[in-house]
């Protein structure tokens, strides 16, 4: 049966149905509306076991973006789907460096990604940033190894490549580090679950 839905009511009906089929499962108060905006951005119920978060990383986040925190991505298709007005209000903006130029060509020189210039550009940058990885593995292997050089500390991880090569590896890397992280743990994820995550944390302040 078609169930009729006022255009501007589709959302909250839509988390009317998650929280039902979730059931009893029960999560932190600011845990939940990250989970719920993930299953809701992939219709995947395996998020809710599979979203692995580091002690208050959420409140930390939250706090950061309060803050006026910038977010860096690894892909346009993440950053195009953060809520770049709220962030502007809050302070912040959206960095991505993979498509410039001056990246590709230094990575083809090197022998590297594009990812891994970016984060070393990421690195350069005089804020406090969030970085919102939703592609690429060899982006969280470049922030582990420029966190341990003394290079970068992140006010927030949130690490979600989705693939095959290094991406389980990758992300194991983030768990248990010095810094809040909020990980998609196994090969799922994805620049959409990225950016699902970025807009619940800055939801919680707005909303």
């Amino acid at each position: 049966m078609i169930e009729i839905v006022k255009p501007m009511d589709i959302e909250k009906r839509s988390f009317e149905i998650i929280t039902e089929i979730l059931g009893d499962r029960t999560f932190a108060p600011e845990v939940a509306p990250v989970v719920k905006r993930v299953i809701h951005t992939t219709a995947d119920f395996d998020y809710a076991d599979n979203l692995i978060f580091s002690e208050d990383a959420v409140k930390k986040g939250i706090e950061a973006l309060k803050g006026g925190c910038h977010i860096v991505t690894d892909t346009n298709m993440a950053m195009a789907g953060i809520n770049k007005t709220i962030l502007k209000k809050l302070g912040g903006e959206v960095h991505c460096f993979i498509s410039d130029p001056d990246v590709a060509a230094e990575a083809k020189e090197r022998g590297v990604t594009r990812a891994t210039v970016s984060m070393e550009r990421a690195a350069m940058l005089d804020k406090n940033c969030i970085f919102a990885i939703g592609n690429a593995p060899t982006a969280l292997l470049e922030i582990k190894k420029l966190m341990d050089e003394g290079r970068l500390t992140p006010a927030l991880i949130i690490g979600v490549p989705v693939g095959f090569v290094n991406v389980v590896e990758s992300k194991e890397n983030i768990i248990g580090c010095d810094v809040p992280y909020i990980v998609a743990r196994g090969r799922k994820g994805g620049s959409n679950v990225a950016a699902a995550i970025c807009n619940a944390l800055m939801y919680q302040i707005t909303r």
